[in-house]
C-alpha cells in the first residue's frame, strides 16, 4: 500500500467524524472546552493511524456454512487489543436483499456485499446501516447480527461498563463508537459465508486504500451436509427423508443445489491456487480438518500469511478452546475438541447419502484431497483416515 494514498484516505475518514460529533455536539449544546476536548482525541487518533498505516491488515475469512468458520474466525477475535473483528456482518445485506426482485439470481449482490465489505474495512459504517432493519436512530441500533461475537464492540467505550454478557448488558450499539474503536485498531478481521464467487472480490482486493488477506475455509461436503441437517432441519427436511428411505432422486433440486455449492467452492479454490496476479501474496487456502488436527500449527500459519504477530492472547485460547467437553460442543459453540469434532459426522449419515455427495461433489472433494469410501464399514472406521496429506500454496 502506498503510504501517501493511505495517509489521504485516514485524514479523510478522521475529518468525516470530526464533522459528525461536531454536528452532535453543538445540537446538544455541547460547551467550547467539551469540543476542543474531543478535538484533540480525535486529532490524536489521526496521527496514531497514519504511523501505523503500511502494517495495517484485512483479514477476510470466506467460507460457507457450516465450515467451522465461527470457530476458526475466534483465532482472529482472540488476538487482542490491536484486532476488530466483525462477525457475519453481510448477514444484513442478504437478508434484506435476497428475495429482492432485482438482484435474486443476478450478479448484483455479490457487488454489493464487496462495496459493504471496503466501507467495513474502513471503519465506514454507513453502507451497512442502510440494511440494518430496523433502521439506526442517529447510528444507534439494537439489532447488529451477532454483536456480541465482536470482542470489540463489547469493550470500552463502545461498551459501557464493559461486561460479561455482552449482549444483553451493552445495550444498543452506537456505530459512531463502533467506527472510533475500529480505526483505533492495528488490524481488522471480517467474517464472511456470503460471499460465495472469489472472483468478484477483485475491486476490494485492489483497492489501494487496503491491504487484503483473503483464507478460503473448505471442508469435507459430506460433513457440510451432516453439519447443516443438524443446524437447519427445516430447511434439510428432503435431505432427512431421504435418509430414512434411503432413496435419492439425483435430478432432484436439492441434490442440484448442492452440486451448485461444491462447484461455486471449487472454481474459487482454483481460481486462488492459480495465482492471478492480483491475487499473488493474498489468497490462502485452509482445510477445516487440518485446523481440527494441528490447530495451533494452522493458526500460526494463517497469522504468518497474513503477517500479523500471532500473539499469546490467542494461543492461549486455541489451547482452551480446542479440547472440551461434549456438553459444551454445541451446533453453534466456538468451544471444540477439535479432532474429535472434525469426524463426528461419520457415523452421522447414511452410506446412500454419502454416495450422493461423492457423486455431484467428486471434483471439489479430489481438488482438497478427500477420499472416497466404498462401504459403510470404511465410512465408520475412524481409525481410516478419509484425509489426504496435501499441501495447497
Amino acid at each position: 500500500m502506498h503510504k501517501e494514498t493511505c495517509n489521504k484516505r485516514w485524514r479523510f475518514l478522521v475529518l468525516m467524524h470530526l464533522m459528525n460529533w461536531r454536528k452532535q455536539f453543538f445540537s446538544n449544546r455541547t460547551t467550547n472546552h467539551q469540543w476542543k476536548l474531543m478535538k484533540g482525541k480525535l486529532l490524536n487518533l489521526h496521527l496514531r493511524l497514519i504511523d501505523g498505516c503500511n502494517s495495517k491488515v484485512h483479514v477476510l475469512l470466506m467460507a460457507s456454512t457450516r465450515t467451522g468458520s465461527s470457530f476458526v474466525g475466534e483465532f482472529f477475535n482472540q488476538h487482542g487489543e490491536t484486532m476488530f473483528y466483525l462477525f457475519e456482518p453481510l448477514w444484513h445485506v442478504e437478508r434484506l436483499l435476497a428475495t429482492a426482485a432485482e438482484v435474486n439470481n443476478s450478479t448484483a449482490l455479490p457487488g454489493i456485499y464487496g462495496d459493504v465489505l471496503q466501507a467495513l474495512f474502513l471503519c465506514d459504517f454507513s453502507p451497512l446501516e442502510k440494511f440494518i432493519s430496523p433502521s439506526p436512530q442517529n447510528h444507534v441500533t439494537p439489532d447488529l447480527f451477532r454483536r456480541e461475537s465482536s470482542l470489540a464492540l463489547c469493550e470500552e467505550p463502545v461498551c459501557t461498563p464493559v461486561l460479561k454478557d455482552c449482549f444483553t448488558k451493552c445495550g444498543p450499539l452506537n456505530l459512531t463508537l463502533a467506527s472510533e474503536s475500529c480505526l483505533s485498531k492495528q488490524h481488522h478481521a471480517i467474517k464472511a459465508v456470503r460471499v460465495r464467487q472469489l472472483d468478484t472480490l477483485q475491486p476490494l482486493v485492489e483497492d489501494p486504500h487496503l491491504n487484503v488477506a483473503i483464507i478460503q475455509l473448505v471442508r469435507d461436503p459430506r460433513a457440510i451436509l451432516v453439519s447443516r441437517m443438524v443446524a437447519f432441519p427445516s430447511k434439510y427436511q428432503t435431505w432427512k427423508a431421504w435418509a430414512q428411505d434411503g432413496q435419492v432422486p439425483e435430478n432432484d433440486e436439492e441434490v442440484k443445489r448442492l452440486k451448485g455449492n461444491c462447484d461455486q467452492v471449487m472454481t474459487s479454490a482454483e481460481l486462488g491456487l492459480s495465482k492471478p496476479q492480483w491475487l499473488k501474496g493474498r489468497y490462502m487456502l485452509v482445510r477445516y480438518e487440518d485446523i481440527a488436527r494441528y490447530p495451533m500449527q494452522k493458526a500460526e500459519e494463517m497469522y504468518k500469511f497474513a503477517g500479523i504477530p500471532f500473539s499469546s492472547r490467542a494461543r492461549e485460547w486455541i489451547l482452551r478452546n480446542t479440547q472440551t467437553t461434549e456438553e459444551a460442543s454445541g451446533i453453534y459453540s466456538t468451544q471444540k475438541n477439535s479432532s474429535e469434532q472434525a469426524e463426528k459426522w461419520r457415523t452421522s449419515i447414511p452410506f446412500t447419502l454419502v454416495q450422493v455427495v461423492q457423486k455431484v461433489c467428486g471434483p471439489a472433494m479430489k481438488l482438497f484431497g478427500y477420499r472416497f469410501v466404498d462401504d459403510e464399514k470404511t465410512l465408520s472406521n475412524k481409525s481410516t483416515s478419509l484425509l489426504e496429506d496435501k499441501q495447497f500454496s
